[in-house]
């Protein structure tokens, strides 16, 4: 019996067929013998197929990752498109022109489509530049009337990034009251692709502007890089046996100027002197004007909000000369956590004092008590690096500012928003008082630019966020 007993654990352990094994034991050890010659075949049958299997499954996800590399740039592009209104697609969109590769939506290059830069030397840029200047020439004025003194003016910086300038020209385009304003696209890159972007803007007025001392039409020599420049991180004393440009004059860390960097403080103090001082259209202009770049995006009532805003600083606070509107999507922590924390800080500091001597962190309340928590602003001074994007000041402002224009300029920092900090602090007569809305109504969608390079610029995730983050900063419920 221990033959059988061996075969029938060999049938049991291979197929689990101990039904079969318990009907054949009756049949003596020849049936038994091929029985063991049937479960070979089995085994090796199973041996194949399980190969066959694996081969099938490697040559599967081989296949997936050797697939149409646009695949994944369409779905991309398909959720950027499904985020904006149909008739907004067209400012998203890339016209094609002698296409070899494609440039999508969210700023990722495919095989199939790419944009040919138009080949323009030094020269031609220059003379485009200057007759933009000269012009002065105001798009769709004769739709939207003139520009009215209540009307808001807003600015905004632009250098080569035309994926991010796209998604914030479709925000502007939906904002409430954008009919009224005035666009000034302020460059500092000529661009033929990105001229025809701005000159298809059609919701409201728009000005062209071209900073004229770019690093791209004096690459060789100030403002940009001449070859005699001082290199970065020469020490102080090889300079001076170099006798290379600024020998004398490294900055507070013993590094030489960037080009790249510094072109930026040039470009910001620039535009604006040239909105308030010399363009035809705001040289007189009284109303706000509000600072953007290109890489910002903006809420859909951050108009309206920053006219209540204004309204809020004549009637309860007047020593308040900039009002901000916006904050970066990393430092700040949304509605949720920070609504809770603040109820537990609230309950913390009453068990502490009484309530008649608790003050809230955020004073006023510029809308109806409708949407308290995040239409609510704080009054605190001007802090460079937090209420410098989506900032606003009138001319009165702007003429204590450029008071000071030697602070400004000779200022050690290539940061525009250092410089204007170093300002209050040390000239201005009244050091500057920014009105701040809690709830964001311009936000940063850059993940690459000047200082940040990263492997994924893609701002599909970033402008989901921005959008979710819009769309509960309004439904969300009240703590009383």
């Amino acid at each position: 019996m221990e033959s059988v007993s061996g075969a029938l654990q060999t049938i049991s352990m291979d197929g689990g067929l101990v039904e079969l094994a318990c009907n054949t034991m009756s049949s003596g050890r020849g049936l038994i013998g091929r029985r063991r010659g049937g479960n070979t075949w089995l085994r090796t049958g199973l041996i194949i197929f399980l190969i066959i299997f694996i081969s099938l499954q490697i040559n599967f996800l081989s296949f997936r990752g050797s697939s149409d590399p646009n695949s994944e740039l369409n779905d991309s592009n398909a959720a950027i498109l499904s985020m904006v209104p149909a008739v907004l697609h067209k400012f998203l969109t890339p016209r094609p022109r002698n296409t070899t590769n494609n440039v999508g939506l969210n700023g990722t290059t495919g095989a199939n489509t790419a944009y040919n830069k138009w080949t323009l030397n030094i020269s031609d840029i220059k003379r485009n530049i200057a007759q933009y200047n000269l012009q002065q020439t105001v798009y769709n004025e004769d739709i939207f009337g003139p520009l009215q003194n209540d009307s808001v003016v807003i600015v905004i910086q632009i250098h080569d990034r035309i994926t991010y300038l796209r998604h914030l020209i479709v925000s502007l385009a939906q904002a409430r009251g954008i009919s009224q304003a005035l666009l000034v696209f302020s460059h500092d890159y000529y661009d033929e692709e990105i001229n025809n972007l701005v000159q298809s803007v059609d919701f409201c007025k728009v000005i062209q502007i071209f900073y004229p001392y770019s690093i791209q039409t004096h690459p060789h020599e100030f403002p940009g890089e001449d070859p005699n420049d001082c290199p970065r991180d020469l020490k102080r004393e090889q300079a001076l046996i170099k006798k290379c440009n600024n020998a004398l004059y490294p900055d507070l860390y013993g590094h030489y100027r960037e080009a790249k960097f510094t072109q930026t403080k040039h470009h910001w103090w620039w535009k604006a002197n040239r909105v308030f001082n010399q363009l035809e259209i705001t040289r007189t202009h009284s109303g706000l004007v509000v600072f953007l770049e290109e890489d910002h995006y903006v809420a859909e009532d951050f108009i309206y909000v920053l006219k209540l805003m204004e309204k809020t600083c004549k009637e309860s606070c007047k020593h308040c000369n900039i009002l901000s509107l916006g904050t970066y999507l990393k430092t700040f922590n949304y509605y949720g956590d920070a609504k809770k924390k603040e109820a537990l800080r609230a309950i913390k500091q009453q068990s502490i004092i009484s309530a008649g001597q608790v003050h809230p962190s955020w004073t006023f309340q510029v809308l109806p008590s409708l949407y308290q928590h995040s239409q609510k602003v704080e009054i605190t001074p001007w802090i460079s690096s937090k209420h410098n994007m989506g900032m606003a000041f009138n001319r009165s402002t702007w003429m204590d500012i450029v008071g000071c224009a030697d602070y400004f300029c000779k200022y050690d920092d290539y940061n525009w928003d250092w410089s204007l900090q170093h300002i209050s602090q040390n000239c201005l007569k009244h050091k500057l008082h920014a009105m701040v809305v809690r709830g964001p109504r311009v936000f940063h969608i850059g993940e690459c630019g000047v200082h940040h390079k990263k492997n994924n610029c893609e701002s599909t995730a970033v402008i989901s966020k921005v959008q979710q983050v819009m769309e509960d900063g309004v439904t969300e419920e009240i703590i009383s």
